[in-house]
């Protein structure tokens, strides 16, 4: 399943909602962000999301971020797979301190060299983007579409227009 579609899982939603109330810190990688959009944990917060996909956050009331890993308040999210690691690593300093992330920093040997450039629109060849961009075209708008009613069912159970 797509974050989308489960984003129109009302159940499942509604258990992220209640969980995220009460967390100390409410988290996400990747598009798990449109879960918490879903769940109204993101109304007036900045949220990343992977490059293809953050577009959907404003359906949630989401301010876009471009970052790798956004922190508003007590939520924090990424970006694409990847940046998981650097999401990662940010957790760690927040739970156990900048010393501490920098040590398993160094000790998991992370220093990022992709073998090819070009992980985000801005620095991909408009070749390669384009081509995703046809690959993903008929995704997107399933996605669009479940964003939209995932976001309406979202507003209507918080009252808002």
């Amino acid at each position: 399943m797509t974050a989308t579609q489960i984003a129109l899982d009302e159940a499942f939603v509604a258990e992220v909602r209640r969980l995220g109330r009460g967390a100390r810190y409410v988290t996400s990688v990747c598009t798990g962000s449109l879960i918490l959009g879903a769940a109204g944990l993101l109304q007036g917060k900045r949220a990343a999301c992977h490059w293809a996909w953050r577009e959907l956050l404003s359906e949630f009331g989401a301010s876009v971020d471009e970052g790798r890993v956004v922190r508003d308040g007590n939520i924090f999210t990424g970006g694409g797979v990847t940046a998981g690691i650097d999401f990662a690593l940010t957790m760690v300093a927040e739970i156990a301190g900048e010393a501490y992330a920098k040590a398993l920093t160094l000790g998991y040997e992370y220093a990022p060299a992709p073998p090819y450039p070009g992980g985000r629109p801005e620095l991909a060849e408009p070749e390669t983007l384009e081509a995703y961009n046809r690959m993903m075209a008929k995704l997107m708008d399933q996605r669009r579409a479940e964003a939209r009613k995932a976001g309406e069912r979202m507003r209507a159970q918080a009252g808002v227009a």
